[in-house]
Protein backbone atom coordinates (compact mmCIF):
# COMPACT_ATOMS: atom_id res chain seq x y z
CA UNK A 1 0.00 0.00 0.00
CA UNK A 2 1.07 3.45 -0.40
CA UNK A 3 1.96 5.60 1.92
CA UNK A 4 -0.13 8.73 2.90
CA UNK A 5 0.98 11.93 3.78
CA UNK A 6 -0.75 14.93 5.37
CA UNK A 7 0.41 18.47 4.64
CA UNK A 8 -0.51 20.94 7.32
CA UNK A 9 0.11 24.76 6.58
CA UNK A 10 -2.09 28.15 6.48
CA UNK A 11 -0.43 29.02 2.89
CA UNK A 12 -1.89 27.30 -0.03
CA UNK A 13 1.50 27.75 -2.21
CA UNK A 14 3.34 26.19 0.59
CA UNK A 15 0.90 23.52 0.59
CA UNK A 16 1.07 23.27 -3.28
CA UNK A 17 4.68 23.27 -3.01
CA UNK A 18 5.24 20.43 -0.58
CA UNK A 19 2.52 18.70 -2.19
CA UNK A 20 4.29 18.71 -5.57
CA UNK A 21 7.75 17.70 -4.39
CA UNK A 22 5.98 14.01 -2.19
CA UNK A 23 4.65 13.19 -5.83
CA UNK A 24 7.58 13.92 -7.66
CA UNK A 25 9.23 11.10 -5.26
CA UNK A 26 6.49 8.87 -6.23
CA UNK A 27 4.17 10.08 -3.18
CA UNK A 28 0.56 10.47 -4.99
CA UNK A 29 -0.97 9.84 -1.87
CA UNK A 30 -1.08 13.71 -0.03
CA UNK A 31 -3.75 14.94 2.06
CA UNK A 32 -4.58 18.94 2.78
CA UNK A 33 -5.17 20.54 5.65
CA UNK A 34 -5.34 24.67 6.48
CA UNK A 35 -4.82 24.41 9.93
CA UNK A 36 -4.12 22.15 13.10
CA UNK A 37 -7.64 21.67 13.61
CA UNK A 38 -8.24 20.68 10.01
CA UNK A 39 -5.52 18.20 10.31
CA UNK A 40 -6.95 16.49 14.19
CA UNK A 41 -10.47 15.98 11.81
CA UNK A 42 -8.41 14.62 8.78
CA UNK A 43 -6.35 12.13 10.70
CA UNK A 44 -9.77 10.82 12.68
CA UNK A 45 -11.34 9.60 9.45
CA UNK A 46 -8.47 8.12 7.62
CA UNK A 47 -5.29 6.60 8.02
CA UNK A 48 -1.71 8.53 7.81
CA UNK A 49 1.84 7.52 7.32
CA UNK A 50 3.52 10.69 7.87
CA UNK A 51 2.50 14.21 8.65
CA UNK A 52 4.15 17.38 7.48
CA UNK A 53 3.06 20.25 10.08
CA UNK A 54 3.62 23.72 9.86
CA UNK A 55 3.80 25.78 13.33
CA UNK A 56 2.51 29.19 12.70
CA UNK A 57 -1.01 28.86 11.76
CA UNK A 58 -4.84 29.92 13.03
CA UNK A 59 -7.16 27.99 14.74
CA UNK A 60 -4.45 25.48 16.09
CA UNK A 61 -0.76 26.21 15.62
CA UNK A 62 1.26 23.81 15.44
CA UNK A 63 2.81 23.28 18.94
CA UNK A 64 -0.88 21.90 19.88
CA UNK A 65 -1.55 20.03 17.26
CA UNK A 66 1.44 18.08 17.85
CA UNK A 67 0.64 17.61 21.58
CA UNK A 68 -2.72 16.60 20.48
CA UNK A 69 -1.28 14.40 18.08
CA UNK A 70 1.31 12.96 20.25
CA UNK A 71 -1.17 12.55 23.55
CA UNK A 72 -3.86 10.72 21.50
CA UNK A 73 -3.07 7.31 21.93
CA UNK A 74 -4.34 5.95 18.59
CA UNK A 75 -2.24 8.62 17.02
CA UNK A 76 0.72 9.07 18.70
CA UNK A 77 2.73 6.69 16.53
CA UNK A 78 2.48 8.98 13.16
CA UNK A 79 6.00 10.10 12.77
CA UNK A 80 5.57 14.26 12.46
CA UNK A 81 8.06 16.89 10.76
CA UNK A 82 8.01 20.19 11.34
CA UNK A 83 8.51 22.41 8.50
CA UNK A 84 8.43 26.12 9.91
CA UNK A 85 10.11 29.54 9.31
CA UNK A 86 11.10 30.07 12.81
CA UNK A 87 14.92 28.99 13.03
CA UNK A 88 14.75 29.31 16.83
CA UNK A 89 16.61 26.99 18.99
CA UNK A 90 13.97 26.94 21.59
CA UNK A 91 11.43 26.22 18.57
CA UNK A 92 13.28 23.27 17.60
CA UNK A 93 13.83 22.04 21.65
CA UNK A 94 9.94 22.64 21.97
CA UNK A 95 8.66 20.74 18.62
CA UNK A 96 11.24 17.85 19.51
CA UNK A 97 10.37 17.67 23.24
CA UNK A 98 6.54 17.45 22.02
CA UNK A 99 7.32 14.32 20.14
CA UNK A 100 8.11 15.49 16.95
CA UNK A 101 10.27 13.03 14.83
CA UNK A 102 12.50 16.24 12.79
CA UNK A 103 12.43 19.89 12.70
CA UNK A 104 12.96 21.47 9.18
CA UNK A 105 12.96 25.38 8.51
CA UNK A 106 11.58 27.44 5.28
CA UNK A 107 13.02 27.47 2.95
CA UNK A 108 13.64 23.52 3.00
CA UNK A 109 16.14 21.65 0.78
CA UNK A 110 14.20 19.31 -1.82
CA UNK A 111 16.94 16.56 -1.06
CA UNK A 112 17.21 16.87 2.51
CA UNK A 113 13.23 16.96 2.16
CA UNK A 114 13.17 13.37 0.81
CA UNK A 115 15.66 12.26 3.28
CA UNK A 116 13.98 13.19 6.21
CA UNK A 117 10.52 11.68 4.71
CA UNK A 118 12.27 8.41 3.74
CA UNK A 119 13.86 8.05 7.45
CA UNK A 120 10.28 8.34 9.02
CA UNK A 121 9.00 6.25 6.52
CA UNK A 122 11.17 3.76 7.62
CA UNK A 123 10.65 3.93 11.46
CA UNK A 124 6.54 4.01 10.55
CA UNK A 125 7.46 1.01 8.78
CA UNK A 126 9.18 -0.84 11.02
CA UNK A 127 7.11 0.20 14.01
CA UNK A 128 4.15 -1.35 12.18
CA UNK A 129 5.89 -4.46 11.54
CA UNK A 130 6.75 -4.95 15.22
CA UNK A 131 3.38 -3.75 16.27
CA UNK A 132 2.27 -6.75 13.69
CA UNK A 133 4.55 -8.95 15.48
CA UNK A 134 3.37 -7.86 19.11
CA UNK A 135 -0.18 -8.76 17.97
CA UNK A 136 0.42 -12.07 16.58
CA UNK A 137 2.62 -13.01 19.83
CA UNK A 138 -0.84 -12.12 21.70
CA UNK A 139 -2.42 -14.49 19.34
CA UNK A 140 -0.29 -17.26 19.90
CA UNK A 141 -0.50 -16.48 23.94
CA UNK A 142 -4.31 -16.63 23.93
CA UNK A 143 -4.31 -19.52 21.65
CA UNK A 144 -1.75 -21.63 23.69
CA UNK A 145 -3.81 -20.36 26.80
CA UNK A 146 -7.00 -21.91 25.11
CA UNK A 147 -5.17 -25.08 24.22
CA UNK A 148 -3.71 -25.83 27.55
CA UNK A 149 -7.37 -25.36 29.37
CA UNK A 150 -8.37 -27.80 26.85
CA UNK A 151 -5.23 -29.93 27.72
CA UNK A 152 -5.43 -29.21 31.68
CA UNK A 153 -7.92 -28.67 34.39
CA UNK A 154 -8.15 -25.21 35.31
CA UNK A 155 -6.32 -25.71 38.86
CA UNK A 156 -3.36 -27.53 36.82
CA UNK A 157 -3.34 -24.73 34.55
CA UNK A 158 -2.82 -22.25 37.62
CA UNK A 159 -0.49 -24.26 38.85
CA UNK A 160 1.35 -25.12 35.51
CA UNK A 161 1.76 -21.07 35.07
CA UNK A 162 2.63 -20.43 38.69
CA UNK A 163 5.29 -23.32 39.26
CA UNK A 164 6.25 -24.09 35.83
CA UNK A 165 5.21 -27.63 36.73
CA UNK A 166 2.45 -30.01 38.30
CA UNK A 167 3.44 -31.82 41.03
CA UNK A 168 1.85 -35.18 40.76
CA UNK A 169 0.14 -36.15 43.67
CA UNK A 170 -2.11 -38.64 45.66
CA UNK A 171 -5.98 -38.31 46.25
CA UNK A 172 -7.44 -39.55 48.88
CA UNK A 173 -11.03 -39.08 48.04
CA UNK A 174 -12.23 -38.43 44.29
CA UNK A 175 -15.32 -39.32 42.69
CA UNK A 176 -14.09 -40.70 39.50
CA UNK A 177 -17.33 -40.53 36.39
CA UNK A 178 -17.29 -42.45 32.66
CA UNK A 179 -19.97 -41.80 30.07
CA UNK A 180 -20.14 -43.48 26.90
CA UNK A 181 -21.92 -43.42 23.89
CA UNK A 182 -24.26 -46.77 23.71
CA UNK A 183 -23.85 -48.58 20.17
CA UNK A 184 -21.17 -46.09 19.18
CA UNK A 185 -19.53 -48.20 16.70
CA UNK A 186 -22.34 -49.12 15.13
CA UNK A 187 -23.43 -45.38 14.18
CA UNK A 188 -19.73 -44.78 13.11
CA UNK A 189 -20.04 -47.16 10.51
CA UNK A 190 -23.54 -46.48 9.50
CA UNK A 191 -22.89 -42.70 8.61
CA UNK A 192 -20.23 -39.94 7.26
CA UNK A 193 -17.50 -38.78 9.15
CA UNK A 194 -18.28 -35.49 9.38
CA UNK A 195 -21.51 -36.20 10.71
CA UNK A 196 -20.40 -38.60 13.94
CA UNK A 197 -17.40 -36.09 14.34
CA UNK A 198 -19.67 -33.18 14.53
CA UNK A 199 -22.53 -35.04 16.33
CA UNK A 200 -19.91 -35.92 18.72
CA UNK A 201 -18.41 -32.86 19.61
CA UNK A 202 -21.73 -31.07 20.30
CA UNK A 203 -21.95 -34.22 22.65
CA UNK A 204 -18.62 -34.00 24.03
CA UNK A 205 -19.25 -29.72 24.33
CA UNK A 206 -22.70 -30.20 26.08
CA UNK A 207 -20.67 -32.57 28.66
CA UNK A 208 -17.67 -30.23 29.45
CA UNK A 209 -20.74 -27.63 30.23
CA UNK A 210 -22.91 -30.29 32.77
CA UNK A 211 -19.60 -31.15 34.45
CA UNK A 212 -17.98 -27.65 35.11
CA UNK A 213 -21.90 -26.45 36.43
CA UNK A 214 -21.02 -29.42 39.01
CA UNK A 215 -18.11 -28.32 39.87
CA UNK A 216 -16.37 -31.89 38.18
CA UNK A 217 -12.85 -31.62 36.11
CA UNK A 218 -12.92 -32.93 32.21
CA UNK A 219 -10.14 -35.69 32.34
CA UNK A 220 -10.48 -36.73 29.03
CA UNK A 221 -12.30 -38.17 26.22
CA UNK A 222 -11.55 -41.46 25.04
CA UNK A 223 -13.06 -42.32 21.45
CA UNK A 224 -17.00 -41.96 22.65
CA UNK A 225 -16.50 -41.80 26.61
CA UNK A 226 -15.89 -38.87 28.51
CA UNK A 227 -14.30 -39.32 31.98
CA UNK A 228 -14.21 -36.55 34.57
CA UNK A 229 -14.05 -36.35 37.93
CA UNK A 230 -15.58 -34.32 41.51
CA UNK A 231 -12.85 -33.36 44.48
CA UNK A 232 -9.71 -33.31 42.68
CA UNK A 233 -7.73 -30.40 42.03
CA UNK A 234 -10.69 -28.24 42.64
CA UNK A 235 -13.23 -28.64 46.43
CA UNK A 236 -16.83 -29.91 45.73
CA UNK A 237 -18.39 -29.76 48.78
CA UNK A 238 -20.63 -33.07 48.00
CA UNK A 239 -18.20 -34.81 45.35
CA UNK A 240 -20.66 -38.02 45.50
CA UNK A 241 -23.48 -35.94 44.81
CA UNK A 242 -22.19 -33.46 41.94
CA UNK A 243 -21.51 -36.59 40.16
CA UNK A 244 -24.77 -38.48 40.16
CA UNK A 245 -26.95 -35.12 39.30
CA UNK A 246 -24.22 -34.51 36.53
CA UNK A 247 -24.64 -38.16 35.13
CA UNK A 248 -28.00 -37.49 35.08
CA UNK A 249 -27.80 -34.34 33.26
CA UNK A 250 -25.38 -36.10 30.66
CA UNK A 251 -28.40 -38.83 29.84
CA UNK A 252 -30.69 -35.90 29.31
CA UNK A 253 -28.83 -33.75 26.97
CA UNK A 254 -27.37 -37.06 25.01
CA UNK A 255 -31.61 -37.86 24.24
CA UNK A 256 -32.12 -34.18 23.54
CA UNK A 257 -29.21 -33.19 21.00
CA UNK A 258 -29.16 -35.18 17.37
CA UNK A 259 -29.19 -37.99 16.84
CA UNK A 260 -31.03 -38.75 20.05
CA UNK A 261 -28.28 -41.46 21.80
CA UNK A 262 -27.98 -43.08 24.63
CA UNK A 263 -26.01 -43.46 27.26
CA UNK A 264 -24.61 -45.03 29.83
CA UNK A 265 -22.76 -43.39 33.42
CA UNK A 266 -20.60 -45.64 35.49
CA UNK A 267 -19.44 -43.87 38.74
CA UNK A 268 -17.14 -44.88 42.00
CA UNK A 269 -15.02 -42.99 44.46
CA UNK A 270 -11.47 -43.45 46.14
CA UNK A 271 -8.10 -42.71 46.22
CA UNK A 272 -6.20 -42.21 42.83
CA UNK A 273 -2.55 -40.63 41.79
CA UNK A 274 -2.90 -37.60 39.53
CA UNK A 275 -0.33 -35.68 37.28
CA UNK A 276 0.87 -34.56 33.84
CA UNK A 277 2.42 -37.04 31.72
CA UNK A 278 4.21 -36.25 28.04
CA UNK A 279 7.10 -34.14 26.91
CA UNK A 280 5.38 -32.89 23.22
CA UNK A 281 1.45 -33.69 24.06
CA UNK A 282 1.08 -33.50 27.35
CA UNK A 283 -1.96 -34.14 29.36
CA UNK A 284 -3.08 -34.65 32.91
CA UNK A 285 -4.64 -38.22 33.69
CA UNK A 286 -5.69 -40.18 36.86
CA UNK A 287 -4.42 -44.11 37.41
CA UNK A 288 -5.58 -46.20 40.38
CA UNK A 289 -7.83 -48.99 41.21
CA UNK A 290 -10.65 -46.04 41.82
CA UNK A 291 -10.32 -45.10 37.91
CA UNK A 292 -10.19 -48.88 36.48
CA UNK A 293 -13.15 -49.83 38.80
CA UNK A 294 -15.55 -46.78 37.48
CA UNK A 295 -14.19 -47.92 33.74
CA UNK A 296 -15.43 -51.21 34.69
CA UNK A 297 -18.96 -50.43 36.32
CA UNK A 298 -19.86 -48.22 33.00
CA UNK A 299 -19.91 -51.22 31.06
CA UNK A 300 -21.78 -53.21 33.49
CA UNK A 301 -24.68 -50.09 33.22
CA UNK A 302 -27.82 -50.25 31.12
CA UNK A 303 -28.47 -47.44 29.07
CA UNK A 304 -29.90 -44.23 29.86
CA UNK A 305 -29.04 -44.90 33.48
CA UNK A 306 -26.42 -44.22 36.09
CA UNK A 307 -24.68 -47.02 37.93
CA UNK A 308 -22.36 -46.67 40.97
CA UNK A 309 -20.41 -48.41 43.50
CA UNK A 310 -22.14 -49.15 47.16
CA UNK A 311 -19.44 -46.81 48.25
CA UNK A 312 -20.77 -44.32 46.03
CA UNK A 313 -24.43 -44.28 47.04
CA UNK A 314 -23.24 -44.34 50.87
CA UNK A 315 -22.68 -40.87 49.93
CA UNK A 316 -25.34 -39.75 48.73
CA UNK A 317 -27.70 -39.79 51.96
CA UNK A 318 -30.87 -40.56 50.33
CA UNK A 319 -30.62 -37.70 47.80
CA UNK A 320 -31.56 -40.46 45.03
CA UNK A 321 -33.90 -43.92 43.93
CA UNK A 322 -31.68 -46.42 43.34
CA UNK A 323 -32.38 -49.98 42.85
CA UNK A 324 -29.62 -52.62 43.67
CA UNK A 325 -28.74 -54.76 41.39
CA UNK A 326 -26.87 -57.27 43.77
CA UNK A 327 -23.03 -58.51 44.07
CA UNK A 328 -21.86 -58.00 40.21
CA UNK A 329 -18.70 -59.73 38.96
CA UNK A 330 -15.97 -56.99 37.33
CA UNK A 331 -13.72 -57.87 34.98
CA UNK A 332 -10.09 -58.19 37.24
CA UNK A 333 -11.87 -56.58 41.06
CA UNK A 334 -13.60 -59.71 41.59
CA UNK A 335 -17.77 -58.90 42.90
CA UNK A 336 -18.72 -55.55 43.72
CA UNK A 337 -22.63 -54.51 44.82
CA UNK A 338 -23.80 -51.63 42.37
CA UNK A 339 -26.94 -49.82 42.22
CA UNK A 340 -28.61 -48.46 39.66
CA UNK A 341 -29.75 -44.41 39.98
CA UNK A 342 -33.52 -44.03 38.56
CA UNK A 343 -33.96 -40.25 38.91
CA UNK A 344 -33.39 -37.29 41.43
CA UNK A 345 -36.04 -37.27 44.07
CA UNK A 346 -36.80 -33.30 43.32
CA UNK A 347 -36.52 -33.23 47.09
CA UNK A 348 -32.61 -32.45 48.06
Amino acid sequence: MAPRFLVVDDNEDNRFTLALLLEAEGYTEVALAENGQDAIECLAQQSVDVVLLDIMMPVLDGYNTLERIKTDMNLRDIPVIMISAIDETDSVVRCLELGAEDYLTKPFNAAVLKARVNACLMQKRLHDQEAGYLRQIEQEKRRAEQLLHATLPAAAVHELKSTNAVKPRRFEDVTVLFCDVVKFTAYCDQHSPEEVVGHLQNLVNAFEDIASAHGLEKIKTIGDAFMATAGLLQHVPRPAIASVRAGLEMIDAAKRLPPGWSVRIGIHGGPLVGGVIGRTHYSFDVWGDTVNTAARIVDQAAPDTVLMSSRVWRDLDGSFQGRSKGLVELKGKGQLELIECAALDGTR
